[in-house]
């Protein structure tokens, strides 16, 4: 027996094959497949970005590499503020203070 949400489908069948024909179809259903792919596609890396331990860092922005979750880190190992800085300051800060404990 057919239910309710079978008709609806093939209803949307029918009318997709009055109002494009039959050749049109098969891109409509590559259309269709490939939208879907990228929307899995972009749940997948917004989960990566997301979960714990995912490439969020402290500021809320995405880290491009793991090197700047370093120089985070290293910067608040020896007390430097990282609060409005860019990497290349906090860099230079880092330089300084170890400059500063060789001495």
């Amino acid at each position: 027996m057919i239910t309710g949400w079978e008709w609806i489908v093939m209803a949307l069948i029918i009318i997709a094959i009055l109002l494009w024909g039959p050749k049109k179809l098969p891109e409509l259903a590559r259309a269709v497949g490939q939208a879907r792919k990228e929307f899995e596609k972009a749940q997948k890396e917004s989960e990566v970005f997301t979960k714990p331990g995912g490439l969020l860092n402290e500021t809320g922005g995405t880290a491009a590499a793991s090197g700047e979750d370093a120089l985070l880190k290293t910067a608040k190992e020896l007390g430097i503020s990282t609060e409005g800085k860019t990497k290349d300051q906090i860099s230079q800060e880092i330089v300084q203070k170890a400059k500063e404990q060789k001495k």
